[in-house]
């Protein structure tokens, strides 16, 4: 039987991460909502590892909003194919603007075809969209087993 604990609200539907509960922002922060999302992984033995300089900058709800997306993204498609041993995430201001970036130590894939192929990477770039259209940016970089590491940076104004 065993018990029941909160990390189990967090669910890979369809390998998608998914976190049953409603995202709370204000109490949780938007580090915190982010790091529920690890629980599969933490689960499955991968070490996650935050890197956050301590900042204390209020980030707008839409921002935190598209941030957790990109980390959602980037964590589900970890959890998908990287078979990671260490996962480590990262957020931080930086010129005007706040950096999310996920890396992990997995299997890597050719970045090229992310970007081009038919069935790779999708998620990824409806992403970008997004991600561009707020005016920030998004950089992909994996190299067959070498890990991947996604980076979202996003204005602050």
């Amino acid at each position: 039987m065993g018990s029941k604990t909160a990390d189990n609200e967090v669910t890979a539907v369809g390998g998608v991460l998914t976190d049953q509960h409603p995202l709370d922002f204000h109490s949780l922060g938007l580090a915190g909502c982010i790091d529920r999302l690890t629980a599969p992984l933490r689960e499955r033995g991968t070490v996650v590892r935050w890197d956050t300089p301590h900042w204390g900058i209020e980030i707008p709800s839409n921002s935190a909003s598209l941030l957790y997306q990109a980390a959602r993204e980037a964590l589900s498609n970890a959890y998908k194919y990287s078979a990671a041993h260490t996962l480590t995430l990262q957020l931080a201001a930086v010129d005007h603007g706040i950096r999310l970036v996920v890396s992990d130590d997995g299997t890597g894939f050719d970045s090229n075809l992310a970007t081009c192929g038919r069935h790779h990477g999708y998620g990824l770039r409806l992403m970008a969209v997004a991600v561009h259209e707020a005016g920030g940016s998004v950089a992909v970089s994996s190299t067959p087993g070498q890990g991947t590491s996604v980076t979202v940076t996003l204005p602050l104004d």
